[in-house]
């Protein structure tokens, strides 16, 4: 059995906490249909998670209301995440065969439950990624992706010393919501997890407000990026683009990217203030280090990781990621530590899971880095304002789209995200409710023909 499923048997052996408020682990209707599908046995198309490095869209059942501040949605876009990969490859554990996955979506609200208040049918929303009461300590502080009352899992407890909120689409691990990579979803909390977008922000721009928006201004703003800030970001990405635009938003003199291969490219094409650091094209001797104090001779203000922690570049970590020895890669953040300038400040917005080996604390401890754990963004601290944002114009989520794809070949496009295949950064997913291309949005790109 794969570590994943084995550790989501241990939860069942452990046992949930008590904390919870909405019912766990319904990460598909067809685990109990008469309690979780809709009583009319419409089904709908959802990509699955199948084990290690396997996903397929499959007709699986309608969800149904099941709580009564509940929300079903007919979903109107959806995207793929570098953070669905670690899913896909079975980094993040309490994986199940049939757990549908995707936690950035918008739709049109089809139905909802007794208690839900302020929103009505035919609505256009976008969901949060993280699942909050709106009720306990955190998220009164509009700490949503910290709510108490969402996650029971007792492993993630143990593990890191307290629990996040439940999220959709991503593992046992965090609660056992079904995802938004479907035609329909259940939205717990609707009232509170729901967010309506005005007339003219279309799904294309609103959608991602749902994460990789709220992530970015997180990294920023929670990293305390000031004005006159040189910024160093590892990793070129959709959330490293927008940290980019962030950065500058909020006064940063000079943003450096460093990445490689054609994604590389494709930050100059969109982002010609970005400056670019390619570490493959490093001449022998030269590391990222070096590099960057060429540029930056006393070393950025700032770092930010928006990468994540299971992709190792030295044969070491390689080897003891592949044995189990350390779940994350201490790399990146080594990099970060050392090439920033004394009292220089680091965040991590790039996922880790667990445990690294040969990290630099002394680096940390002797040079007074800050080292920050920014956390899964407390999207419902940012998305309003930054929806202002894009209604103003101020920000443009479109520039770091590059596909738009439809729901059927959608187990296809993760092979292909995951493969950086055919310039693929961040895809708009239609389903059969999505409405006609945004002006300006990519047009419908087909593989399977």
């Amino acid at each position: 059995m794969a570590l994943s499923q084995a550790v989501s048997v241990l939860e069942k052996v452990i046992g949930h906490g008590g904390n919870a408020t909405t019912e766990q682990d319904i990460t598909n209707p067809a685990r109990d249909r008469a309690k979780y599908a809709d009583p009319s046995g419409e089904t709908m198309k959802a990509l699955v998670w199948m084990g290690k490095n396997k996903v397929e869209v499959q007709e699986v059942p309608k969800p149904r209301v099941v709580e009564d501040r509940d929300v079903i949605l007919k979903v109107t876009g959806s995207t793929v995440c570098g953070s669905d990969l670690h899913l896909l490859h079975g980094s993040v554990v309490e994986m199940e065969k049939g757990d549908i996955l995707g936690h950035e979506f918008c739709g049109v609200v089809e139905s909802m439950g007794p208690a839900v208040k302020g929103l009505k049918e035919g609505d256009r929303v976008v969901a949060s990624f993280q699942i909050a009461c709106g009720e306990c300590y955190y998220c009164k502080k509009k700490q949503s992706s910290q709510c108490e009352k969402t996650n029971s899992n007792t492993l993630e407890n143990g593990m890191y010393g307290g629990r996040t909120a439940g999220m959709f689409g991503y593992s046992h691990f965090t609660g056992g919501f079904a995802g938004g990579q479907a035609e329909y979803v259940r939205v717990p909390y609707g009232d509170v997890n729901l967010l309506k977008l005005p007339a003219n922000v279309p799904d294309e721009k609103g959608l991602y407000l749902s994460d990789v928006l709220c992530t970015s201004w997180n990294c920023v703003v929670d990293t305390g990026v000031e004005k006159g800030d040189v910024v160093a970001i590892w990793g070129a990405g959709p959330i490293g683009q927008m940290c980019a635009d962030f950065a500058f938003i909020n006064g940063a003199s000079r943003v450096i990217m460093i990445d490689s291969n054609w994604r590389l490219e494709y930050v100059k094409s969109k982002y010609p203030d970005v400056e670019l650091l390619d570490y493959s094209a490093l001449p022998r001797g030269t590391s990222v280090y070096t590099k960057l104090r060429e540029m930056v001779p006393r070393g950025p203000d700032v770092a930010l990781e928006c990468v994540a922690g299971e992709y190792a570049k030295g044969w070491a970590h390689y080897f003891e990621l592949m044995l189990g020895m350390e779940t994350d890669t201490s790399e990146l953040v080594n990099e970060m530590i050392t090439s920033v300038r004394n009292y220089g400040r680091c965040g991590i917005t790039g996922v880790y899971v667990g445990y690294t080996n040969h990290f630099n604390i002394g680096s940390l401890m002797e040079r007074g880095i800050r080292l920050i754990g920014n956390g899964q963004a407390p999207v419902h601290m940012y998305w309003e304002k930054l929806c202002g944002m894009i209604e103003s114009g101020e920000i443009d989520p479109l520039k770091m789209v590059s596909h738009r794809v439809s729901i059927d070949e959608l187990d296809a496009i993760y092979y292909k995200f995951d493969k950086k295949e055919d310039g693929m950064q961040k895809v708009f997913v239609e389903t059969k409710f999505s409405a006609p291309p945004y002006t300006g949005s990519p047009s419908l790109t087909r593989y399977n023909k």
